[in-house]
């Protein structure tokens, strides 16, 4: 792989898989049409998938330290009533986080099946499409005051099961996610920040079946250093990317996202048929 093919993939996976507008989706689509024999292969995703999780970690970091701190507090041992009180809030939030992961595990016996809808580009189309429709329909909805302290089981496994939606490639995690919270009546900033949080197993489980993917091909280690420039631009395109979602959620709508996805995705199935 070359050097500017490795930042031309970075940088569309850094922005792609952040935004609600379905990195799988524009990845198949670049690799597909554009960019056939571009693959980095098991390795790559790896390192890819490493910069975005790496991202959020770093910017959720202290949403994250928060839980780990209540957890520990709430399960401390010989901790007072105050100091359960005190933690609760953030403990419940991983609680809430728990409930929502948990239905990923049972996509697993289907999600090799589904992975091979990305080579499928007029799928991917359709469902960038309907990428856009979602969002374009959650901007309908009336904002809701529910944050981690009065969201509901329920509420957590709906947004769990519709993360479990987005492996199928086209439909945005990030969309789907944050839609959900948004028609649960979470406060869209809570949404946006539990729909991250819950995003950080799921890459990690990414980054490990592909990291055991890696281990089972042969590797082009004449690319790793194209491959670490992607890795790296991924990274910094991730945290841009993540102050952008951040505004969008506080000062805009979904509505332009909704009309770029219906774009890509009409040419996404246009250009199947021209080339």
């Amino acid at each position: 792989m070359s050097i500017f093919n490795a930042i031309i993939i970075g940088l569309i996976h850094g922005f792609t898989e952040i935004l609600p507008i379905s990195g799988s989706g524009h990845l198949s689509v670049l690799y597909n049409i554009f960019m056939p024999e571009s693959g980095g292969g098991a390795l790559f995703d790896v390192l890819l998938h490493f910069a975005t999780l790496v991202s959020i970690i770093v910017v959720f970091w202290h949403d994250i330290a928060e839980m780990i701190t209540g957890v520990l507090g709430v399960f401390q041992l010989g901790s007072s009533n105050e100091n359960s009180r005190r933690y609760y809030p953030a403990a419940r939030v991983f609680l809430m986080f728990l409930v929502a992961f948990v239905p990923l595990f049972f996509i697993l016996p289907v999600k090799k099946y589904v992975d091979q809808l990305y080579y499928n580009t007029v799928f991917v189309g359709v469902c960038l499409i309907l990428s856009g429709l979602m969002l374009f329909i959650s901007d309908r909805f009336v904002e809701g005051n529910k944050t981690g302290k009065n969201m509901s089981v329920l509420d957590a496994i709906i947004v769990g099961i519709c993360q479990c939606v987005a492996i199928i490639p086209g439909i945005s995690r990030t969309g789907v996610t944050i839609s959900a919270g948004i028609a649960t009546g979470l406060k869209k900033d809570f949404a946006y920040k539990f729909s991250f949080l819950l995003s950080i197993p799921a890459l990690f489980g990414v980054n490990i079946i592909n990291l055991i993917a890696a281990f089972r091909e042969e590797v082009d280690w004449h690319s790793l250093p194209a491959y670490l420039i992607g890795m790296v631009v991924a990274m910094v395109t991730s945290l841009a990317s993540l102050e952008l979602m951040k505004r969008i959620v506080k000062y805009g709508k979904f509505g332009g996202i909704a009309y770029y996805c219906w774009l890509v995705g009409v040419l996404s199935i246009i250009l199947t048929f021209i080339f």
